[in-house]
């Protein structure tokens, strides 16, 4: 015949399925998993074979991860059709190797012994054994963070540890992590399939039911890693999308969120199927415009121009309100930064106000102002804003116009950055460069290096940035040179 052949088995040794492939390839069919919601595996092994010397190959690989085979087996056959080598392959538990599958050493045909089903059994007994029932599909929360770039890996992982930080806020739960340096990212999947095939293992033994990749994904990326892994993709900017909509509060930031979630949406409707659910259902494609996401393109375009409507008219409002503060004589004083770098605790120490401030990425969405009297009997008006952060969307950044223009209004910029972060430069260059993009680098401004007690060299600090002012946003003695500063500029 000149043909591989192939045959699924189940567990009791019945083959279910016998496939007749190419000279130098097999196709094997999309195959049904109603068993995943007692297993994490198929129940089926393949068995199939080789027709010169070659043994398991990348792809055989592959395909016992995406499919979650039971095991993988290849037999070489002569020309003749006599039997050859036979080599075997099956996915394992957790392990300190992070080995995501074991190929055993080929043997001959008829000297292999090999209990197929009491392997499958104890890897799915291992997985329970290390807290991961298989009596239930991947928890939702449960999730993977990827990056795949040219970056330096150094630097794709203190990202990673950013994205992380992101995740939890969103209400995910990290499983795990995997880097890949590609001189070329993948068109069509991102990741090369071998590193793809891992990353399947990864969230199978770690019982995560989320990807979450550290770089905006394109549509169709999206959609070819949520049919060929059955999981739910998420990218860097929907994740952020996701937080900003668990935490807006005003009308002004529902309908900001939800002009940048159609717009994220709207290139990504290319049908009700379920790779589109995925992406739209839980954490990734909730909050104010998660009713609105169905909708086709047209009804999209009509609800985008009500929304540049609405926000112009929430324009309006803020640059009256601007205009009756000019008109009162008070000098404004906003408080800038990366996220969670303690501008709502500075604000509330300065103040003694209480606003929302929480060790969380994007606590604070919406605009807050508050007095400040100084002892002179002067007064100024204290605006917290949005905290900034790298790679901001651009659909978000434009969507959120609306209260950074708070900031063109101010006639000094505090720079609060969080001196105990390990990436505080880094920090401060991507907070000086959306104040370039946004034109707001001609307004004074003050530096203002928070949580210098917990720092871990505040003479570095100090001699690294000499025109800096140290601060604990917490310890209200601490702030006096910081309100000496403002003062002195006003």
């Amino acid at each position: 015949m000149g043909r591989q052949i192939g045959v699924l088995v189940n567990r009791k040794g019945v083959p279910v399925m016998v496939i007749a492939g190419e000279q130098d390839s097999i196709l094997i069919p999309e195959l049904s998993r109603h068993r995943e919601a007692q297993s994490r595996l198929s129940g089926l092994r393949l068995l199939h074979t080789h027709l010169d010397s070659s043994l398991l190959t990348q792809e055989d690989l592959m395909d016992m991860a995406f499919l979650r085979l039971d095991a993988v087996c290849v037999l070489t056959v002569s020309p003749e059709g006599t039997p050859g080598a036979c080599q075997i392959a099956h996915l394992l538990p957790p392990n300190a190797d992070e080995l995501p599958y074991m190929v055993h050493p080929p043997r001959i045909w008829d000297e292999v012994d090999f209990d197929f089903d009491a392997s499958a059994r104890a890897l799915e007994d291992e997985l329970a054994r290390t807290g991961q029932s298989v009596a239930s599909t991947a928890r939702e929360g449960s999730a993977i963070l990827v990056s795949v770039g040219a970056a330096p890996r150094s630097v794709q992982e203190r990202s990673l540890a950013e994205l992380a930080e992101l995740a939890v806020t969103a209400g995910l739960d990290v499983a795990g992590e995997v880097v890949q340096r590609v001189p070329r990212v993948n068109p069509k999947l991102i990741l090369g399939r071998g590193k793809l095939a891992e990353l399947e293992v990864l969230a199978l033994q770690k019982n995560a039911s989320v990807l979450v990749f550290d770089q905006e994904l394109s549509p169709t990326q999206q959609r070819n890693l949520s049919q060929i892994t059955e999981r739910k993709v998420l990218d860097r900017t929907q994740l952020i999308l996701d937080i900003f909509a668990q935490h807006a509060r005003t009308k002004e930031g529902k309908l900001q969120v939800e002009m940048a979630q159609l717009k994220y949406m709207m290139p990504r409707l290319v049908g009700q199927n379920r790779a589109l659910s995925r992406l739209m259902g839980g954490i990734g494609g909730r909050g104010p415009g998660e009713s609105k996401l169905e909708m086709d393109r047209r009804k999209i375009r009509e609800r985008l121009a009500q929304l540049k409507t609405e926000l112009a008219g929430v324009r309006r409002h803020r640059a009256a309100t601007r205009g009756r503060r000019d008109k009162a004589g008070l000098p404004v004083v906003s408080l800038v930064g990366y996220t969670n770098a303690g501008k709502s605790t500075l604000l509330n120490t300065l103040t003694r106000s209480d606003v929302l401030a929480e060790n969380r990425l994007f606590a604070t969405l919406d605009p807050t102002s508050r007095r400040l009297r100084f002892p002179e009997d002067r007064e100024i008006i204290l605006t917290d804003t949005v905290g900034f952060i790298r790679h901001l969307p651009e659909d978000l950044r434009e969507a959120f116009m609306a209260t950074l223009e708070e900031l063109q209004g101010a006639d000094l910029l505090v720079h609060v950055a969080d001196a105990s972060h390990p990436e505080m430069d880094q920090q401060l260059e991507a907070v000086e460069a959306i104040l370039r993009d946004l034109k707001l680098d001609g307004i004074p401004r003050i530096l203002a290096l928070n949580k210098t007690d917990l720092a871990p060299d505040p003479s570095a600090l100090a001699f690294a940035h000499p025109q800096a002012v140290f601060i604990s946003a917490i310890h209200r003695p601490s702030l006096t040179p910081l309100v000496e500063r403002i003062k002195s500029l006003l």
